[in-house]
C-alpha cells in the first residue's frame, strides 16, 4: 500500500472529542475510545498538504468559493457514484446535522410530521423534535442478522400531517447500503404520499464488498425533484472537524427554501479552512480512499472470527457500509446502561451506546473500526478478557 494505515498517531491531549473524553469527563484513563464516527487516520496527503499551504499564508479572512472547487465536487459524483449533477444544485452548507436542522424547519410547520427509520443516528432525533415537529419512527426489522425496511409499517404510519422522511443511506449505524430496490420502492411510496425526502448520504463513499452506493435523488426524475441529499467529506476523508458540507437540491423552490434558513442562521460565508479540504479531497482524494476501502474491509473481516472464538456471546453484525458496525450483546444479559459501564469499566473500551440511536438497539454497542488494525485487536482481547470474567 503507498499510504500506511498501521501508522499509530496519538490523538490524546490533543482535545480530540474522541480520545480526550475518556479522561477529561469521565475520570479514566487508558480507555481505547471506538465511539464517535472520525477515524485514527490522517487525512489524505493532499488534503494535508492544501491546508498546511494555506495555514501559511497567515491571513483566514472571509473566503470566496474558488472556480476550482466546483469542478472537484461535480468530478467527483459523477465517477465514484454515477450521479451527474448540476453547479447551480450545489449549496455550501455548515455540516451535514445543522443542515437537518434548516431541513426541517424549511420544509415543514410546528406540529407536522417527519418519519425517520430507526435505529437511526440519533441527531435526527433533535432535528426534527427541538424544532417543535413531531417524530414518527419506522423501526428497521432484523431478520437473520440483517437489517430491513418496513414498508407496510411506513406507509401505514403516513398520514396528512407527515410532511418529511429523512432517510440515512448508506445507514448508521446498521450498516446497510441500501439495494435499487429497496431505495425504488421507498421512492414510490414517497411519490405516492407527496413526502419530501431528505436524504443524509454523508457514508456514500465508505461501501465494501464490490457494492456502490446510490444516490436517491438519481433514482428517477420525480425522487429528484422531491430530495435534498446531504453530503460531505467529513466521514470518507477525515475532515469532521472543518465542518463544511453540502447539499443536493435539484428543485428550484426547495433550493431557495433551504438557502433562506441557511442565511437567516448566518452561515452564507463558509469556513475557509474547511473549503481548501473539500475541493482537495474531492480533487486529489480517490487513490488514498481505494486503499482505506481496502483496509477497513479488513478490519471489519477481524471482529467477527474474533468474537467467535473468544468472546461468543457477542456477535458483531457486518456492515455493508461505513466504518461503523453493531454488537449484539443481548446475550450478556445487561440492561443498556449496566452493558455500557461494563465496556468502559471493565473492558476499558468506550462504544457507542446502542439505545442512543432507537430502542431497537437495547443490548447493542456500535463499534468504531475505523482505526489502526493493532487498536482493534487491542480492543478486541480486552473485550474478550472483560466479557471472560463476568
Amino acid at each position: 500500500m503507498a499510504f500506511d494505515f498501521d501508522a499509530i498517531t496519538d490523538r490524546r491531549k490533543t482535545w480530540s472529542l474522541k480520545w480526550d473524553f475518556g479522561e477529561r469527563i469521565l475520570g479514566a484513563r487508558d480507555i481505547l475510545p471506538l465511539w464517535v464516527a472520525d477515524m485514527d487516520f490522517p487525512a489524505p496527503p493532499a488534503v494535508v498538504e492544501a491546508l498546511t499551504r494555506r495555514a501559511a499564508h497567515g491571513i483566514y479572512g472571509y473566503p470566496m468559493t474558488p472556480p476550482t472547487f466546483w469542478p472537484a465536487i461535480l468530478g467527483w459524483l459523477e465517477n465514484r457514484q454515477g450521479w451527474r449533477v448540476q453547479k447551480e444544485w450545489l449549496v455550501r452548507a455548515p455540516g451535514v446535522v445543522p443542515s437537518l436542522a434548516f431541513c426541517v424547519r424549511a420544509f415543514t410547520r410546528p406540529g407536522d410530521k417527519v418519519m425517520v427509520q430507526t435505529p437511526v443516528y440519533f441527531p435526527f432525533f433533535s432535528a426534527v423534535e427541538k424544532n417543535g415537529r413531531e417524530l414518527v419512527r419506522n423501526p428497521l426489522r432484523l431478520e437473520a442478522g440483517h437489517f430491513l425496511m418496513d414498508f407496510d409499517d411506513l406507509e401505514a404510519k403516513v398520514d396528512s400531517r407527515t410532511r418529511l422522511l429523512i432517510l440515512c443511506s448508506p445507514h448508521n449505524p446498521v450498516g446497510r447500503v441500501w439495494t435499487r430496490d429497496e431505495l425504488t420502492r421507498l421512492g414510490e411510496i414517497a411519490a405516492a404520499k407527496n413526502l419530501i425526502v431528505i436524504s443524509d448520504e454523508i457514508h456514500g463513499d465508505l461501501v465494501f464488498g464490490g457494492r456502490r452506493h446510490l444516490p436517491f435523488a438519481a433514482i428517477s426524475e420525480d425522487l429528484e425533484r422531491r430530495t435534498v441529499t446531504l453530503l460531505a467529506p467529513s466521514k470518507t476523508f477525515n475532515v469532521a472537524g472543518l465542518t463544511t458540507s453540502l447539499a443536493v437540491i435539484a428543485d428550484p423552490d426547495l433550493r431557495e427554501r433551504f438557502k433562506d434558513r441557511l442565511e437567516s442562521a448566518g452561515f452564507e460565508i463558509g469556513n475557509l479552512l474547511g473549503l481548501v479540504a473539500m475541493e482537495a479531497a474531492y480533487a486529489h482524494g480517490g487513490p488514498w480512499l481505494d486503499e482505506l476501502l481496502v483496509y477497513l474491509e479488513g478490519n471489519a473481516d477481524i471482529i467477527a472470527p474474533f468474537l467467535a472464538d473468544r468472546a461468543p456471546k457477542v456477535e458483531f453484525i457486518r456492515p455493508e457500509g461505513t466504518y461503523l458496525g453493531l454488537l449484539d450483546c443481548r446475550k450478556l444479559g445487561l440492561d443498556p446502561g449496566a452493558l455500557h459501564e461494563f465496556f468502559w469499566k471493565k473492558a476499558r473500551v468506550y462504544f457507542s451506546e446502542g439505545t442512543l440511536f432507537g430502542e431497537e438497539l437495547r443490548g447493542f454497542e456500535r463499534i468504531n473500526f475505523g482505526c489502526p488494525r493493532s487498536i482493534l485487536r487491542e480492543a478486541l482481547d480486552r473485550v474478550a478478557h472483560a466479557v471472560a470474567a463476568l
